[in-house]
């Protein structure tokens, strides 16, 4: 794995509360640093070193929370991915990136970050030239983009060439549910380039976790059930056979989408809020499905009609 990356990252999106995407408005959770103490130390123990934020989750409170826990431990042992956001910027900066940056460190309570991203592709002509001064900073030991399509992709590499400076990752999101990464070529590009794929949203949230169906709604008030409560009667037959192959495999529903993802090449990020979960992260990276299997899954989604493409993501 590139970098020292664990094979599956642990995503931070729902910790924390405040903001447009907080844990409170997006997954109805409440969650602070005492209440994931354990899942960060159950984490580190069972070699899931690498973990996800962006201030624009719950506008640095996920970061705050990450630094937190993470400051218990040696700096060196634990991978920290962070983001720059367009769109939340501070416009009165010379440089809003290197600003969100700093903000960013302080709230982890670090120097550095190991992956720092562009978040979206709303203007890659204006963010992409300032990552290569991150960089060269030692402030950003890698970038990457997250959100971008292969198109936009090629062009921030364009852009980056001159300083000598490349990306070595995409952030995209890609799950049985959404594979436009695959249909539009992205995928491919990256193992072609040696870029590392991370892949978010593989659960789509816990639609695809096996906890949630027709009769066992997501929170009804929170964003995530407003969004995947009304498709859960298109999903029962991908629902169903998920679960008969985490039953074969003596594994959960979820592990078996989390392997679907690393059979593809990809490099996993999940969420977690419970030691439970963290398990599960743990325990996928050894589930190894069938071409058949796979192949099967993905039928199953494409019957489905249903497509989850976030009206965050840029079209290609």
């Amino acid at each position: 794995m590139t970098e020292n990356t664990a094979p599956i990252v642990l995503g931070t999106w729902s910790w924390g509360t405040g903001g447009f995407a907080g844990g409170n408005v997006v997954f109805g959770n409440n969650l602070d640093t005492a209440d994931l103490k354990d899942v960060f130390k159950t984490a580190m123990d069972g070699g899931l070193n690498t973990f996800d934020t962006a201030f624009a989750y719950a506008n640095g409170e996920s970061e705050r929370i990450l630094g937190e826990l993470a400051g218990q431990y040696d700096r060196s042992k634990v991978i920290l991915s962070d983001k720059f956001t367009p769109g939340m910027q501070d416009d009165t900066k010379d440089n809003p990136v290197e600003d969100m940056l700093e903000g960013s460190l302080k709230r982890l309570g670090t120097d550095y970050i190991d992956i720092y991203w562009i978040h979206n592709s709303a203007d890659v002509e204006r963010w992409t030239p300032f990552l290569a001064d991150l960089v060269k900073s030692g402030r950003v030991k890698r970038i990457g983009v997250s959100n971008h399509s292969l198109a936009q992709v090629k062009r921030v590499q364009d852009i980056l060439k001159p300083a000598g400076v490349q990306i070595s990752a995409v952030q995209n999101h890609f799950s049985l549910l959404y594979r436009n990464s695959i249909d539009d070529g992205l995928l491919d590009y990256c193992k072609e380039n040696h870029i590392q794929f991370f892949s978010y949203m593989v659960l789509e949230q816990g639609a695809l976790s096996g906890k949630y169906d027709s009769q066992h709604p997501m929170p009804a008030d929170s964003n995530r059930g407003k969004t995947y409560n009304p498709l859960f009667p298109a999903l029962s037959d991908l629902l169903a056979e998920l679960k008969r192959l985490a039953d074969h495999y003596k594994v959960s529903p979820a592990q078996i989408a989390t392997a679907w993802a690393i059979g593809r090449g990809t490099t996993p990020i999940l969420g977690v809020t419970k030691v439970e979960q963290v398990d599960d992260a743990a325990k996928a990276s050894h589930v190894h499905l069938t071409n058949g299997e796979m192949a099967n899954l993905e039928n199953l989604a494409t019957q489905s009609g249903v497509d989850t493409r976030g009206g965050w993501e840029g079209q290609a």
